[in-house]
């Protein structure tokens, strides 16, 4: 099941829908996908479904606290150098927007991000202080899913991400939800909502869900944060898969990678089934126009990072006959700008400039 659910993310990141389609696939998506339970950072993701990030949700408020600093949000989860909390001071901002419900708040804590990239944090708590999870129980043996869940709402355009749940320590009475959000518009600004409700939880053996909190909650917030991302490229061709690949953009910063190019041929998409599943044509047609893209960030140290399996979205151009594309993804950690030497589209390298 959650290799299905995986596929059907990474499929749905790959197609453009109709608000009727979007809504249909949302909903049906929050009652399915569950989120993978570890206690740092999972090696295996799961989007609760990138096509509802881009829906419009509920709007709603809550009181906030005292806020946390994006240091302490951020170090934790994405890396605590120096240099990493220098990013993390540069670019994270406090959001500190909450919603009670059931005896359970739900905060939005910090965010961070660059022009097209975002991740947010949210601390999900019990409100009598008591231990999160019933003794015996942990991240390590529950698998979680959060009804409603479709992300930040700010976005506009077509976005694809990932979210999961993280533990720090299982004898208190709080757990994080981090998630991540890649656009191909501008992500730096605007007032973005969110929705929740009923946390579910599964035992690995189980057959079905069933409620942990009952509860609803809506959040309201501002998002506003500095961009910190290079821009590289333009005008670089490529060919690959009987298809001639022109880079429009390449942007690298410390959170992210996106790559915008476009392609001499538009894309033509089967019907989608009733499935909501990919067709095998539009499945190859997805490979030859994104998937097999292959995009690797080399670090000064010389290390390679493959962020060829990253999401992205495919937009045909039938008048003029092209796809436009966009492919990238948050990086599982902070790197700075200095600890990257350069990175390579198809073959094409680029320098990534250390001033």
């Amino acid at each position: 099941m959650m290799s299905d659910l995986f596929d059907y993310k990474k499929e749905m990141s790959e197609l453009r829908f109709t608000e009727e389609q979007k809504k249909a696939l949302a909903e049906a998506a929050a009652s399915a996908a569950r989120t993978p339970a570890k206690r740092r950072r999972p090696v295996f993701r799961t989007a609760l479904i990138a096509a509802a990030m881009v829906l419009a949700l509920a709007v709603g408020a809550g009181a906030a606290g005292v806020l946390p600093s994006p240091r302490e949000i951020f170090a934790p989860l994405f890396g605590g150098s120096v240099a990493q909390t220098e990013v993390i001071d540069k670019i994270g901002h406090p959001i500190g927007a909450s919603d009670s419900d059931g005896g359970i708040t739900i905060s939005a804590d910090a965010i961070m991000g660059d022009q097209y990239n975002a991740v947010i944090v949210y601390t999900i708590s019990r409100d009598d202080g008591e231990r999160f999870f019933p003794e015996g129980e942990s991240l390590d043996n529950r698998m979680l899913m959060m009804g409603g869940f479709g992300g930040a709402s700010w976005v506009k355009g077509g976005s694809h991400g990932s979210s999961w749940f993280v533990d720090e320590n299982p004898e208190d009475d709080r757990i994080q939800l981090v998630e991540t959000v890649s656009s191909d518009v501008p992500l730096t600004k605007g007032t973005a909502d969110a929705e929740f409700r009923d946390l579910r939880c599964m035992a690995p053996d189980a057959d079905r869900d069933e409620i942990l909190y009952p509860g609803k909650w809506r959040l309201r917030f501002e998002v506003d944060y500095e961009d910190c991302s290079v821009r590289l490229g333009g005008g670089e061709t490529v060919s690959q898969d009987g298809l001639n690949f022109t880079i429009d953009e390449v942007t690298v910063s410390p959170i992210a990678v996106r790559v915008a190019y476009t392609a001499d041929l538009a894309v033509v998409w089967d019907s989608m089934a009733s499935s909501g599943r990919q067709s095998a044509g539009d499945a190859r047609q997805a490979q030859r126009y994104l998937e097999n893209i292959e995009i690797l960030l080399t670090r000064t140290d010389g290390t390679v990072i493959d962020l060829s399996g990253s999401g992205g979205g495919i937009t045909p151009d039938y008048e003029a006959n092209v796809s436009h594309c966009t492919k990238g993804q948050v990086l599982d950690e902070i790197i700075p700008l200095e600890e990257l030497e350069s990175i390579s589209i198809a073959g094409v390298v680029y320098e990534i400039p250390q001033d």
